[in-house]
């Protein structure tokens, strides 16, 4: 079986799809300007805040995605970082806490959707831009020192879920630079972490085709594990920081 099979046979998959797919087009439909509406009411607060987190969630229950939480999220200005399994770890992490993240420039000119996700603190970044990443890294010590909490994924992006990449200790500067907390996340799809690589895109596969094919996957256990938090005054410099949560998140992965 490749890594990216799921269990189960043809039928079982086809209901799945004859069940999920009225609720998804229902969510993007009918939900998704409700939430939009709610978004701009609320002008960034509570209700914002409130309306993007029911969103993920409900989003993640029709892909049957049954989310348990280890450890509390840290109020204020934190730092979470993240393994990166796939585009779906957003939303994970956005149904447990409001969190901005940093995402490519070009998702801000998409109709409705860039208008969203601005809405939801996003930070953008223009890629191979190094201005820009020195612009972002300002912004993230910025929110940081206000007291909203940023997010980042450190391995840099998207693997075969199968081994934990390398953080990357650039995108630590930011919290050294705010003083703030550092919290790691661990995401751990299905039973042990074995359904990591399921999740995650296939080789030359799309977002549409990993969406698709995950909304025919049977339900599963996912738990979103929140660490201790790393104080950066404790450490000698980013890189400490960096293995500590890197080292952190792998114990998580592997935990029963």
């Amino acid at each position: 079986m490749s890594p990216t099979s799921s269990t189960g046979g043809i039928l079982p998959r086809a209901l799945r799809y004859l069940f999920r797919t009225p609720l998804l087009l229902w969510h993007a439909l009918v939900d998704l300007p409700m939430v939009l509406l709610l978004i701009a009411l609320g002008r960034g607060g509570k209700l914002s805040h409130g309306a993007i987190r029911w969103y993920a969630g409900s989003l993640l229950w029709i892909f049957g995605m049954r989310l348990h939480r280890e450890g509390q999220p840290l109020r204020g200005g934190t730092l979470f970082v993240a393994n990166h399994v796939s585009w779906i770890d957003i939303m994970v992490l956005l149904s447990q806490h409001m969190m901005g993240f940093i995402a490519k420039s070009e998702i801000r000119g998409w109709p409705a959707l860039g208008w969203a996700v601005a809405q939801a603190e996003t930070i953008f970044l223009e890629r191979g831009n190094g201005d820009s990443l020195e612009k972002v890294m300002q912004e993230m010590a910025q929110r940081l020192r206000e007291g909203r909490a940023v997010a980042a994924f450190p391995e840099g992006g998207t693997r075969n879920g199968i081994a934990l990449g390398t953080f990357h200790a650039r995108i630590f500067t930011a919290a050294v630079e705010a003083q703030a907390p550092v919290q790691p996340v661990a995401l751990c799809y299905g039973p042990r972490s074995s359904a990591q690589a399921i999740v995650a895109f296939a080789k030359r596969e799309s977002f549409m085709a990993n969406l698709f094919r995950l909304l025919g996957e049977p339900a599963r256990p996912v738990r979103v594990c929140f660490l201790p938090p790393i104080l950066p005054q404790e450490f000698n410099g980013r890189r400490g920081i960096a293995q500590t949560a890197q080292e952190g998140v792998a114990q998580a992965m592997a935990a029963a």
